[in-house]
């Protein structure tokens, strides 16, 4: 393409990829805003499950042959070697621009010479690279069948490694995962923090008497080094949200009246616990941790391990206070130190709106037209 070109993004054939539409969690948040930016826009995904995933009724969606195996929706895990094959079916060739949000494999989508490929990445796929090791040893297999998902993993990986060649341009969600996409992809890519819808959340003009963790209730999450400090501390601690790490931290809290798992949580209920809640925990080393800043959104302290996503939303000393390893001892030892009188509730909230969905919107949109317009112009 020779000369200087220009074209609105609003008048392009766009398609959206994302990994698997099967839960609600942040990454269907970038995704949710995406097609917010984008309302004309083709969905592609490897699977949909309409029943856990509600915001995107009005959206035309194409899944993969995965969704119509036996098994493909519930069980999707099970063909996570397919995965690879089936997002390289997807025929792209009559977009413009196509926008993967990934964590895993939408990155590998084959587009034309003609087509810009921009990856938002939440990370470079964790269990395939820095979290491999841990992946295998949590899974409660035997460890010849882990030897064998070993295998699959490396050649997964070497399959990942390729794929992220493919995208022209990355977006990181944070500086943590643009320093992953450095060590593991060898590229460069721009920080967009995700979007948090902070207008949603408010300030409670009282506190209850309880601790606050909650969201995707899996392993690396460290919800069990919470709960097994509340059984010392004896202090109210309510947990939100599902996943597969429920049955394990419901055993590990026993008949502790203090503790409490809520389950599933409606919008509204999730607001409430939010903002009468005394301080929300955030044990893990995450990319970048929606719930974090949902929390500051709703003027309450965040106390986090200080690793990853955290450090870089949570302000010490104004939004939070952090611990530097992740055992029972510490969270102890912060809690016994946490006062929730010295923190202001309006500064926590003002720091938060660094965050907000229109922020992203407004990053996302200006950074696609550039990037689209320097492409015409190659």
């Amino acid at each position: 393409m020779n000369g200087t070109t220009n074209k609105k993004i609003e008048d392009l054939r766009i398609a959206l990829i994302h990994d698997h539409l099967a839960q609600d969690g942040g990454a269907e948040k970038v995704l949710k805003a995406f097609a917010e930016i984008f309302p004309k826009a083709t969905i592609y995904t490897l699977l949909y499950e309409k029943d856990n995933v509600k915001n995107f009724s009005g959206h035309q969606i194409k899944t993969s042959i995965i969704q119509r195996l036996p098994g493909g929706v519930k069980y999707y895990q099970w063909y996570m070697p397919l995965m690879p094959l089936a997002v390289e079916f997807f025929d792209l060739t009559k977009y413009d621009l196509v926008l993967s949000d990934a964590s895993a494999f939408a990155k590998g989508v084959i587009t034309p010479t003609e087509t810009l490929h921009i990856c938002y990445c939440h990370t470079p796929t964790r269990y395939l690279w820095d979290y491999t090791h841990q992946y295998i040893n949590e899974l409660k297999y035997n460890k010849y069948f882990k030897k064998v998902i070993s295998l699959v993993l490396s050649r997964i990986r070497v399959w990942d490694r390729a794929a992220a060649d493919r995208v022209d341009i990355f977006i990181a969600n944070s500086k943590t995962v643009q320093k992953r996409i450095k060590k593991y992809y060898r590229r460069n890519s721009t920080v967009i923090y995700p979007p948090v819808e902070v207008d949603k959340f408010y300030i409670s003009e009282k506190q209850d008497d309880y601790f606050l963790i909650g969201g995707r209730l899996s392993p690396y999450k460290r919800v069990d080094i919470v709960i097994k400090a509340f059984k010392k501390l004896g202090l109210k601690l309510k947990i939100f949200g599902d996943g597969v790490d429920i049955k394990r931290l419901r055993e590990i809290a026993g008949n502790s009246k203090n503790i409490e798992f809520l389950g599933r949580v409606s919008d509204k209920e999730k607001q409430e616990l939010y903002s009468r809640c005394l301080a929300f925990l955030n044990p893990q080393d995450e990319d970048f941790g929606i719930t974090a800043v949902e929390a500051m959104a709703s003027g309450r302290p965040v106390i986090a391990y200080r690793r990853g996503g955290a450090t870089e939303t949570v302000a010490e000393g104004v939004s939070g206070m952090f611990f530097d390893k992740q055992s029972v001892e510490d969270i102890v030892k912060i809690i016994y130190r946490f006062d929730a009188s010295n923190f202001d509730p309006h500064l926590i909230r003002d720091h938060a709106k660094k965050f907000s969905l229109d922020r992203f919107k407004k990053e996302v949109k200006h950074f696609i037209q550039k990037e689209y317009n320097n492409f015409l112009n190659i």
